[in-house]
C-alpha cells in the first residue's frame, strides 16, 4: 500500500522515494516494519491471553515432566503477534499488485485461522487434542492446492522461455526440470502441507521453530530476489521466475515479526506461538519454496523441520509394527534429547545452529550447478 503511495509521489514531488522502487529498500522496510508492530503489542496482548485463557495452553501429562512444572500456565496463541507483524510489514511495504504477494498472504492467513481454531478448541477444552487431525488435513490440503493453482495460472510467463509452471527443478542441475503436468497440484500441495506440520512439530520448545523460521525465510528472501531478478538468475544458472523477487519483501516481514516474537518467546517463554503461528508460517515457507521453484531446496534449508517430522513418522510407524517398541526415547526428536539430559537451552541453541549450516548448505546449492 505504501509501496503504491510512495511510487506515485516520488515523480516530481519527492525524489529520494525513488529508494522505494529497489526491494532490498522495502524488505528491509517490511523487516523493520513488522518487528515494531509485534514489540508494541506484545506485553499487553499477552497480559490479555494470560486473562482471557487462564490455565493458559495444556501441557501433555505423557510428556517431559519438568514441562508440566515449568511451563504450565504460559498463554498460547502468539501467532496472532507474529501474523499482525507479518501482514503488517507485507501489505504496507510490499507491491499489491503482485500475485505472489496475495498467494503468500492466502497461504498465511488460511493456515493461521486454522492454527487459531485449533488452539482455541485446545484451551477451551483443556486439552492437548484440538481440531481433528483429518479435518486440520483436508483443509490445509485445500488451501495449498488453490495456492498451487494461482501459482500455475495466473503466475507470470515470459515468451521464449521454458514454462516452469508444472515442473520441478533440480539444485545442482543448471537445466534439468521435469514437467509433472496437472500432478504438480499434489506435489506442490505435498510441499506446502508438509512444511507447515513440520514447523508446527518442531515448535516444543522455547525458541525452537522461530529462529529456524527466520533463518529459512532469510535464505528464501536470498533465492527470491535472485530467482527474480533476470541478470543474477542469468549469472547463476537459475530458473528466472518473473516477478517471484517481490517475496522477498515478504521474507523479510517473516524475520521482522519472529525477531518481534522471539523478544517474548526466548527462554523462559512469556508467550507460545501456538498452532495459530506454526501452521501459518510452516505453510508460509512451503509456499515460498513453490513459487520460486526451489521445492526440494526447502528440504535442505528446511532440513530441521524434516527431521523433526521424519523422527515422529519412523516413531509411529516402528511402535506399530514392533508392538510397542521405540527408536526414540520420546518423539519429536527434541524430546528425544532432552530425554537424554540435555538441558532444554542447549537443544535449542545446537538446532540453531544445524539451521544455520543447512541453510548455507541450500544457499550454496544455487552457484553449484
Amino acid at each position: 500500500m505504501l509501496y503504491w503511495l510512495f511510487h506515485q509521489l516520488h515523480t516530481g514531488y519527492v525524489p529520494i522515494l525513488n529508494l522505494l522502487n529497489y526491494t532490498t529498500v522495502r524488505t528491509g522496510a517490511a523487516l523493520f516494519t513488522a518487528m515494531l508492530v509485534v514489540m508494541l503489542m506484545g506485553s499487553r496482548f499477552i497480559r490479555w491471553m494470560q486473562a482471557k485463557q487462564g490455565k493458559g495452553q495444556p501441557i501433555r501429562a505423557e510428556g517431559i515432566q519438568r514441562h508440566v512444572l515449568e511451563k504450565a500456565g504460559t498463554p498460547t496463541m502468539g501467532g496472532f503477534m507474529i501474523l499482525a507483524g507479518l501482514l503488517a510489514g507485507t501489505l504496507l511495504w510490499a507491491d499489491l499488485g503482485n500475485i505472489y504477494v496475495w498467494i503468500m498472504i492466502l497461504v498465511t492467513a488460511g493456515y493461521g485461522l486454522l492454527g487459531f481454531l485449533d488452539d482455541y478448541a485446545k484451551v477451551t477444552k483443556q486439552t492437548t487434542a484440538g481440531v481433528s487431525g483429518k479435518v486440520k488435513l483436508l483443509f490445509q490440503t485445500l488451501i495449498a492446492v488453490a495456492a498451487c493453482f494461482l501459482v500455475i495460472q495466473f503466475g507470470p510467463h515470459m515468451e521464449g522461455q521454458e514454462d516452469l509452471s508444472m515442473s520441478v527443478a533440480f539444485p545442482l542441475f543448471k537445466s534439468l526440470l521435469v514437467d509433472l503436468g496437472w500432478f504438480y497440484l499434489a506435489f506442490g500441495a505435498f510441499v506446502i502441507v508438509g512444511a507447515s506440520n513440520a514447523v508446527n512439530m518442531t515448535d516444543g520448545l522455547d525458541g525452537l521453530a522461530i529462529v529456524p523460521v527466520m533463518i529459512a525465510g532469510a535464505a528464501f528472501g536470498v533465492i527470491a530476489y535472485l530467482v527474480g531478478n533476470y541478470v543474477y538468475s542469468d549469472f547463476l544458472k537459475l530458473h528466472f521466475v518473473p516477478g517471484v523477487g517481490e517475496i522477498a519483501v515478504f521474507c523479510g516481514a517473516i524475520i521482522g515479526s519472529g525477531l518481534g516474537f522471539l523478544w517474548y518467546n526466548a527462554p523462559p517463554a512469556k508467550i507460545f506461538m501456538g498452532d495459530t503461528g506454526s501452521l501459518a508460517l510452516g505453510g508460509a515457507l512451503g509456499a515460498v519454496a513453490v513459487a520460486t521453484k526451489h521445492e526440494i531446496v526447502l528440504a535442505i534449508i528446511g532440513g530441521l523441520f524434516v527431521l523433526e517430522a521424519l523422527s515422529v513418522m519412523i516413531q509411529v510407524a516402528y511402535f506399530r509394527m514392533s508392538g510397542g517398541k521405540r527408536i526414540f526415547l520420546m518423539a519429536p526428536i527434541h524430546h528425544h534429547f532432552e530425554k537424554l539430559g540435555w538441558p532444554e537451552s542447549t537443544v535449542v541453541i545446537r538446532f540453531w545452529i544445524v539451521s544455520v549450516v543447512l541453510a548455507l548448505i541450500g544457499l550454496a546449492t544455487l552457484k553449484l550447478r
